[in-house]
C-alpha cells in the first residue's frame, strides 16, 4: 500500500480505544491517514485521543457481534472517506481459566468478538475490496494462536479459529488483488492483563491449583511485559505499507522463541506419528 501525500490511506480499525488499537489509531492520525475506529465506547476513545488531531477520525460505537451495526459502520466509513484501504481486526480480550471452568455464555461471548465479529467485518468489506481489486486485511492474532498454554484454552481457541479463517481467506482472495496477513504478538505492555481487558471464570474448580497460580502471576505482570505497543503499532503499519511481510508476522522476541519451540514440538510429533500414520492407507489394488 503506497501512501502518497495527496491521497491519504483509509484504515478501518476495531478495538481502538485501548492498548495496541489506540496506539495504532494515534500513529495513523499522526501520519495523516483517515481512520474509522470502532469501539464499545466512543467517549473513551475520544478522551484517550485528547491532544491528537482527530480531523481525519471517524469514531464508531459498534458491537462487532451485531452484523447490522458492523455493516452500517463500513457503509459510514465508505461514505465519509470514499473507500477503505486497510482493515485491522484488532478487537479482543483475554480470558484465563481451565477448560471446565469456562461457561457456555463465556465461550460464546469470546467467539462473538474474536471470530464472528471478524467474520461480520469481512463479509461487509470484501465486496468493495473485490470490486476495486485492492485492499489489505490484517488480523491481529497472538502467539497463543500458535502455541496454547494451560489456562488459555478459551482465548487460544478463538485465536486458533482466527488463524484458520485468515489462512483460508488469504488463498481465496489472492486472485482479487487483496492482501491478507496475521500479526502474532507476544506479551505487550498494555492493559490486556488488567481487569478492564481480562475475563476470569465466575466459578473455579479446586482441582487446578496450577491454573490459579498462573492467573495470579499474570495479574501481577502488567508493567513488566517485554513488548512495546508503540513499536508493535509501527510494525503493523510496516506490514501494511510494504510487500515484505510474511503471512505470519510474529511480534516480539518472546513470540519468536515460542513459535520456534512450537515448530520443534510439532516436527517431533510428526516423526513420532509417521509409522502408524501410513498404516491406514488402502493398498493399491493393481
Amino acid at each position: 500500500m503506497t501512501h502518497p501525500t495527496d491521497h491519504p490511506a483509509t484504515w478501518f480499525v476495531t478495538g481502538a480505544s485501548r492498548g495496541l488499537g489506540l496506539e495504532l489509531v494515534t500513529q495513523l492520525l499522526d501520519r495523516g491517514d483517515n481512520v474509522a475506529a470502532t469501539t464499545r465506547s466512543v467517549e473513551r476513545l475520544t478522551t484517550s485521543l485528547d491532544g491528537t488531531d482527530t480531523a481525519r477520525l471517524l469514531p464508531l460505537q459498534v458491537d462487532l457481534a451485531d452484523e447490522a451495526q458492523v455493516s452500517a459502520a463500513v457503509t459510514a466509513t465508505i461514505e465519509r472517506f470514499g473507500g477503505i484501504d486497510v482493515v485491522v481486526n484488532n478487537a479482543g480480550y483475554g480470558f484465563l481459566a481451565a477448560v471446565e471452568e469456562v461457561s457456555d455464555a463465556e465461550a460464546r461471548a469470546m467467539f462473538d468478538v474474536q471470530v464472528f465479529g471478524v467474520w461480520n467485518v469481512l463479509r461487509s468489506l470484501l465486496p468493495s475490496f473485490r470490486e476495486r481489486r485492492s485492499g489489505h486485511i490484517i488480523n491481529v492474532s497472538s502467539i497463543v494462536g500458535l502455541l496454547p498454554f494451560p489456562g488459555w484454552s478459551l482465548y487460544g481457541a478463538g485465536k486458533f479459529a482466527l488463524e484458520a479463517l485468515t489462512e483460508s481467506l488469504a488463498a481465496e482472495v489472492a486472485d482479487h488483488g487483496i492482501r491478507v496477513n496475521l500479526v502474532e504478538p507476544g506479551y505487550m505492555r498494555t492493559d490486556f492483563l488488567r481487569p478492564v481487558s481480562l475475563g476470569l471464570p465466575t466459578s473455579t474448580v479446586d482441582a487446578y491449583p496450577a491454573i490459579r497460580e498462573m492467573v495470579e502471576q499474570h495479574l501481577r505482570m502488567p508493567g513488566t511485559q517485554p513488548g512495546d505497543p508503540a513499536k508493535a503499532a509501527s510494525a503493523i503499519i510496516a506490514v501494511a505499507t510494504t510487500d515484505a511481510a510474511p503471512m505470519h508476522q510474529l511480534l516480539g522476541s518472546d513470540a519468536l522463541a515460542l513459535a520456534e519451540a512450537r515448530v520443534r514440538a510439532l516436527t517431533a510429533d510428526i516423526e513420532a506419528a509417521r509409522a502408524l500414520a501410513v498404516t491406514i492407507d488402502i493398498a493399491d489394488a493393481a
